[in-house]
């Protein structure tokens, strides 16, 4: 088997016995990124000379019997959302496509001190507003198991990377799902952390309550091994949980003992794709067979899931999105030109005796706050700045935003009333597999649907999973998501492996590339 076809635990290994050198590995990458990104289209840009630099230098200190990282030697692709000192960070923006930022995130600073090897950028939706990746303002991202589909979002870069075998790890983030549906899409495994398990620091916010940085990977273990270099405590980042990292590595493949498996009833009516049920009720007849109970529970409010977070999200988008102004940093329109519009406007004013009018007309710098705003972000970020402006406008705050925290508080309860009685939720990730690019181009609240299964667990603040239960007639992959108390990542990844070692969907790679 190809070195890239290989686990990163497998990888891992045998660098670490010197079987293979860093270098070997990251040529391995390279080469494979040559032949099939322009085709899958999920790395806005790839960094191989620094690659092969930092591949040099674990190959000299591991000759020299010097120490090296946990993550020494391996390749990690970064969605392009997470600063790098110095290195573009776009989030698939016009509006930041020449940033480049003065620090490093937390994430970043975390996987460059285990010796991890960042290869590249990953391609996005639209600071991360999407759930197909299809709103980057630079490409568009293919899913490798069918290039006419998408590989979801907004983390589709990330995803689409490891699924077509670009690179063994890579880094996401989940607002809404933007991790779990694009690797269920993908055939993948995606973690969302709990809240605050995941420093912040350094990740261009989109909705500052529900963000989480995560990992992708082709297996749990490897997922477990991200997840333990990224994780802790941040002093940089007030949200950050103070709560030790358990050692996700050593302890993910210990299974649950007398295991709970919650399901709950309305995950599967109608909507739900035949193919998608029957492969998720499958997983959980596994989990039967392996003798885990399995328990129907109730999530009274979940219906509300949908609806209060589009709320929620673009209110906090609206805030966070305003500094983008065309004046400290990022894009800023063509000046000239917009005072030269500008004055002829005032002229064909006065000239028509309405000097009222023209002197009313908005400053040079308002109009060049409204003109860059308007060229520098695209139709999806508009829409979600102008909903949360609307719900967080006078008059309406109380009617929307002020109501959609209390269904929030609502949500967050109905999980914690349910993990009395079980360990684990399971459920579908998405209600159908991956469609078809363009398919919901001009239904962005069908785009929205999408989510329907992912957004609470933004909402309550728990960690969940998405990893490979199936595949369709036509070899498109089905997802199953597991949920988890907040702060069980280590028993979420241990149910998790359970599934793993029962079925053979992790070792499926794409036929065609």
């Amino acid at each position: 088997m190809s070195l890239v076809h290989l686990t990163a635990t497998e990888q891992k290994q045998l660098l670490t016995t010197g079987k293979i050198s860093s270098l070997e590995l990251i040529e391995a990458y390279l080469d494979r990124i040559a032949t099939h990104n322009e085709k899958v289209g999920a790395y806005l840009r790839i960094s191989a000379d620094s690659a092969r630099r930092s591949a040099k230098d674990i190959d000299a200190r591991r000759a020299a019997g010097q120490p090296v990282g946990k993550l020494a030697g391996l390749p990690i692709a970064v969605k392009d959302v997470l600063c790098q000192r110095g290195e573009r960070t776009t989030c698939a923006s016009k509006m930041l496509e020449g940033f480049r930022p003065p620090y490093s995130a937390t994430v970043i600073e975390n996987l460059i001190a285990e010796d991890a090897i960042l290869i590249g950028r990953t391609n996005m939706d639209e600071f991360a507003m999407g759930g197909s990746t299809e709103n980057s303002a630079f490409q568009q991202t293919h899913n490798p198991w069918d290039l006419e589909r998408t590989p979801g979002g907004s983390s589709g870069g990330s995803t689409a990377c490891v699924a077509a075998s670009m690179a063994p790890l890579s880094i996401g983030t989940d607002t809404g799902g933007s991790i779990r549906q694009p690797a269920a899409f993908c055939g993948v495994v995606g973690l969302k952390p709990t809240y605050g398990r995941v420093s912040r620091f350094g990740l261009v916010a989109f909705a500052s309550s529900l963000d989480q940085v995560g990992p992708v990977a082709h297996t749990v273990e490897d997922a477990a091994l991200l997840l333990e270099v990224i994780a802790g405590h941040d002093p940089r980042d007030e949200t950050s949980l103070p709560d030790p990292v358990p050692s996700f590595s050593a302890t993910v493949g210990k299974p649950i003992k007398n295991l709970r498996i919650g399901v709950v009833a309305d995950h599967f009516s109608e909507g739900l794709d035949s193919e998608v049920e029957a492969a998720v009720r499958a997983a959980i007849e596994t989990y039967a067979s392996m003798g885990a109970t399995i328990k129907e529970i109730t999530l009274p409010h979940a219906k509300y899931a949908v609806a209060t977070y589009y709320v929620i999200a673009p209110s906090e988008a609206s805030s966070n999105l305003a500094r983008y102004d065309g004046v400290h940093y990022g894009y800023r329109t063509d000046e000239p030109a917009m005072l030269a519009e500008l004055t002829l406007e005032r002229k064909q004013l006065a000239a028509e005796g309405r000097q009222d009018a023209a002197d009313a007309i908005d400053s040079a710098l308002v109009r060049m706050y409204r003109r860059t705003r308007a060229e520098g972000f695209g139709p999806e970020v508009k829409r979600r700045i102008m909903l949360g402006t609307y719900a967080l406008s006078a008059g309406y705050y109380d009617a929307y935003y002020l109501k959609a925290l209390k269904v929030r508080r609502l949500i967050r309860q109905d999980f914690d009333r349910a993990f009395e009685e079980v360990d684990l939720i399971a459920s579908p990730v998405t209600a159908a597999p991956a469609f078809r690019l363009a398919e919901m181009a001009d239904d962005p609240l069908a785009m929205y649907l999408v989510d329907l299964y992912t957004v609470s667990a933004n909402l309550a603040g728990i960690p969940g999973i998405s990893l490979p239960c199936g595949q369709t007639s036509t070899g498109l992959p089905i997802g199953l998501q597991l949920l988890a108390p907040a702060l069980e990542e280590e028993r979420l990844l241990q149910g998790a492996h359970m599934m793993e070692q029962a079925t053979e969907w992790h070792t499926q790679r794409t036929p065609h590339l």
